[in-house]
């Protein structure tokens, strides 16, 4: 079974990009919000693939699961394409992946949320 690194799933996109250059746009980062735009419309594909089909289906039905995820790794290319066209590298991610991840163990969710929760 296939686990791929931040590194191998960027170097990927890269070569898809590379096929293609000249016919899809360039990754730069005038190209930027496209990437992200196209991002939005594909979750909302997994949306729709849930709403359509349903929770229970998207872990019983191999063909249903199987288009489910396929959507998800459209969302993960066009993310891809975004942080290459801002130039981020898969080492800058995994950097601020883990600094968010230590800053989210150590909040008190229940205590931010009671900030926003208005008292009656």
């Amino acid at each position: 079974m296939a686990d791929l690194t931040l590194s191998e799933i960027m170097n990927m996109q890269k070569e898809l990009q590379d096929k293609h250059k000249g016919k899809w746009t360039p990754l730069t980062p005038n190209y930027g919000r496209s990437s992200l735009l196209w991002m939005v419309e594909e979750l909302g594909e997994v949306v729709s693939v849930i709403k359509k089909r349903g929770e229970n289906a998207i872990m019983t039905d191999s063909l249903v699961r199987e288009a489910f995820i396929e959507e998800f790794v459209d969302v993960l290319m066009f993310m891809n394409d975004a942080l290459m066209c801002y130039d981020i590298t898969a080492e800058e991610l995994s950097e601020a992946f883990i600094k968010k991840h230590s800053k989210n163990m150590g909040r008190n969710w229940e205590e931010e949320d009671a900030k926003y929760i208005r008292r009656e």
